[in-house]
């Protein structure tokens, strides 16, 4: 292995380390919210979870599933990303269930311990994520990354909700939802070891983290945006996931490779 390799590789696992740790900081945002009225946090984890599912979706589709398909085999790519899709819906539905669907707070503490656990397994492949799409460029991996706090913001605010209600302190459930955040870094770390060590595993790293996108914003977001649809303020949704589209298509199209 050559210097200027070397040079690129420990480079790309500085951009990763850092975007994942980035990413780790939305756990903390939450309490900004908090500070405020929860009128206005209903009114704008509404608008941001709709943001969310446009950054998403256009994220999995212009450019990863892109980059993904420009690199592998076709039938491969789109093999890995319908496993992608497969993986996300029995990661939701046995570990995450709760975390969707209104949960209920009948048993308390272990609800509790569960979003925590299932946030450290969410917040790991978040980390390997990253960490593919930094692989390829700097500006997918920055897009990438801009995707992800997109989700992560009103879902890490959701989770501290959780974390209070269940009777932690929110000093504790502050702590403990960015402790649990902190895996993306150790996502990221062995999502570089991978890409370096198996270099063929770049397409499919890439295939997975498409089909998880295209998962949280078509099974999960927008969904829904649908049972929260006000039909008096058509636009109060439709707006930001067009902006959150755009955003990703604007950056494509200036940020160079």
């Amino acid at each position: 292995m050559g210097t200027a390799e070397v040079a690129t590789n420990m480079s790309v696992l500085l951009y990763t380390i850092i975007a994942s740790f980035i990413t780790s900081l939305a756990s903390l945002i939450g309490i900004v919210f908090l500070l405020g009225k929860s009128s206005s946090y209903e009114a704008n984890s509404k608008s941001m979870v709709s943001f969310a599912a446009g950054v998403l979706i256009a994220t999995a589709f212009i450019n990863i599933l892109s980059e993904a398909l420009h690199q592998g085999e076709i039938d491969s790519v789109l093999f890995i990303t319908l496993i992608g899709i497969i993986f996300s819906f029995f990661m939701e539905r046995f570990v995450l269930w709760y975390h969707h669907h209104h949960n209920d707070m009948h048993n308390i503490k272990p609800s509790a311990y569960l979003v925590i656990i299932g946030d450290m397994i969410h917040n790991f492949i978040d980390g390997i994520a990253i960490a593919a799409t930094f692989s390829v460029s700097i500006s997918l991996g920055i897009v990438a990354t801009i995707a992800i706090i997109s989700h992560e913001l009103p879902q890490e605010i959701a989770d501290f909700m959780i974390l209070v209600r269940s009777g932690f302190t929110r000093q504790k459930a502050l702590m403990y939802n960015f402790l649990s955040a902190l895996t993306a870094v150790l996502g990221g770390i062995t999502g570089i070891f991978l890409v370096n060590t198996y270099l063929n595993v770049l397409p499919s790293a890439l295939a997975l983290t498409a089909g998880i996108f295209i998962y949280i914003a078509a099974a999960d977001l927008i969904p829904e945006l649908h049972e929260n649809h006000d039909k008096s303020k058509p636009l109060n949704q439709a707006v930001p996931f067009i902006l959150g589209i755009a955003l990703i298509m604007f950056i494509t199209q200036f940020m160079p490779e």
